[in-house]
């Protein structure tokens, strides 16, 4: 029985046909020895037919379709053209090797070619990747290696499809980052303190604010020369001009060495250093707020930004956290003392990251593992809508906190909480009535630009854009005004009409008179021509 290869390279469709199968037999362990020799596979293999993808487009969509089983109307016409036909009811004289069993059931359900997928294909398939661009003698060096790294990027990114601003490894790394600043600041806050505390040691008692102290201490620097006239600077930073006398009076009397000019620059740098690294502390914080804002809107709602990012963190994703089982986000944190308890046979712990939340601080001491358990329920709640929802909205985060709250109350002062499907459905009806809002609202703001439009390009155009039940009433309206400026318009003929013929009387007389006139006028000047030339005949009579 003939045997047929089918290889999806990044360049195109290969279809090639192995020879003399029966020398070598069928044994998987002869062809994995014979596949790095070209010399001896090339007599077993030989290319039948080539035909590449024409974009990388094409080439990606081909892929694609590959990898989830589907056979393309690209790759049939391959297989129909280059194999020989299948007989209906006949036994096939060949079969096709394909890598993938997906694609090979599919191939042999549409187009009835038998297709087998097995440790001796695939070690041939090896060979044929091995060598391939032997096979091709088109392909030039390099072309191979650039279609590949091409079209694995691009499948990739099809593959993970992910909106950038949910990523949630900008929350992992800010929480780790936040983590390493607030160990970071605090050791060199003490290390200032110390440092300071040589020139000036009765400063720690009055300020004990970190920050503050390194703020003070790069403002005062040398305190032999701190005097009165500095008090209102000090009670900016401070924030108490009572503090700022105690520390003025502090250190006239102060205990301290006096430092050289040297020293005190460094402890001035570094304070400034302290400062700034604070400064960014406070910056981080506001951008992990943002982010989990736009990440995980409800369990930051629900336990808080900071606690929420570590339960991210820990977890290793927004995914991963929203796939474990409440009973594991409860002790997320606290596994070393799980396996501690395992191993002993001691009391498992009953919280573990969860534990920072202010639920669990103000349940008493009895109802903290109940507290932690409920919190551990919602917050798993919280993060699957958070990781599969399309759209961001902190509705379902606060109504879960409002059930925590409530749940509270329950254990304190044994006031029944509303059931949970209530409490959702009303979150349900929330988010749709501000989604209808949001659509009224972009309704609202389309009809104002149409009528913006309308107006200014006049009446006729305004009717044209107007919804069909304002449309309507616009016309009759329109009708109605049509109606009046006739009626306006033959009274105003009729009394034209009526001061026409007066004006017609009066202007026939006036008309009569102005002929007389004229015929007056013309006499006289036919008077005066006919002196002018009496005088010029009697002026040629002299002459």
């Amino acid at each position: 029985m003939a045997l047929f290869l089918l290889y999806e390279s990044a360049s195109g469709y290969a279809l090639l046909e192995a020879h003399g199968l029966d020398e070598i037999g069928q044994n998987t362990e002869a062809v994995r020895n014979s596949v790095l020799d070209l010399n001896r596979f090339g007599k077993v293999v030989k290319l039948r037919s080539f035909n590449p993808f024409t974009s990388a487009l094409d080439a990606l969509k081909q892929c694609n379709a590959v990898s989830e089983g589907i056979l393309t109307d690209e790759l049939r016409t391959v297989l129909e053209t280059n194999l020989p036909k299948v007989k209906e009811g006949k036994k096939s004289k060949f079969s096709l090797g394909v890598s993938d069993p997906k694609i090979g059931s599919q191939i042999s359900e549409v187009t009835k070619i038998p297709c087998q997928s097995n440790e001796f294909v695939s070690e041939l398939l090896r060979g044929v990747r091995f060598h391939f661009d032997k096979f091709v003698s088109d392909l030039k060096s390099g072309d191979l290696e650039k279609a590949q790294l091409g079209l694995g990027h691009s499948y990739s990114r099809a593959k993970v499809k992910f909106n950038v601003n949910r990523v949630d490894n900008m929350v992992i790394q800010a929480i780790f980052l936040l983590d390493t600043l607030d160990k970071d600041v605090n050791s060199f806050s003490m290390r200032v303190r110390e440092w300071y505390s040589w020139h000036f040691p009765e400063l720690v008692k009055i300020v004990n604010d970190n920050y503050l102290y390194a703020k003070v201490a790069k403002f005062i620097e040398d305190k032999a020369k701190l005097t009165e006239d500095k008090i209102p600077d000090l009670t900016d930073i401070v924030g108490d001009e009572d503090k700022a006398k105690e520390i003025v009076e502090a250190a006239k009397a102060s205990m301290g060495q006096d430092l050289s000019p040297v020293d005190l620059i460094n402890v001035q740098q570094f304070a400034q250093r302290v400062m700034d690294l604070s400064e960014y502390r406070k910056n981080l914080y506001d951008y992990l707020v943002a982010k989990m804002s736009d990440i995980a809107p409800n369990l930051a709602s629900l336990i808080g930004e900071v606690v929420g990012a570590r339960l991210i963190s820990h977890a290793g994703s927004l995914t991963n956290l929203a796939k474990c089982p409440s009973s594991t986000l409860q002790i997320l944190g606290a596994e070393k003392a799980l396996f501690r308890a395992l191993k002993t046979r001691g009391n498992t712990p009953k919280y573990g990251l969860i534990f920072h939340s202010s639920f669990i601080g103000r349940a008493s001491a009895k109802n903290k593992g109940r507290m932690a358990r409920y919190l551990a329920n919602k917050c798993s709640i919280a993060s699957r809508i958070d990781c599969f929802s399309e759209r961001g909205t902190t509705v379902f985060g606060e109504k879960l906190r409002e059930q925590v709250e409530e749940r509270l109350d329950f254990y304190d002062k044994g006031v029944a909480p509303r059931k949970n499907i209530d409490v959702m459905q009303s979150a349900i009806e929330s988010v749709e009535d501000k989604d209808t809002d949001i659509e009224a609202s972009g309704k609202k703001a389309k009809k104002k630009k149409q009528k913006a439009a309308a107006a200014a390009e006049g009446d006729d155009m305004a009717v044209d854009k107007v919804p069909n039940g304002d449309a309507e009433d616009l016309k009759s309206e329109k009708k109605k005004k049509k109606k009046e400026k006739r009626k306006l318009e033959q009274e105003l003929e009729i009394q034209d009409l009526a001061e026409d013929d007066g004006d017609a009387n009066e202007q026939n007389g006036t008309a009569k008179k102005k002929k007389n006139k004229k015929d007056n006028n013309g006499e006289v000047l036919e008077a005066a021509d006919e002196s002018k030339k009496k005088k010029k005949s009697k002026k040629k009579n002299n002459e």
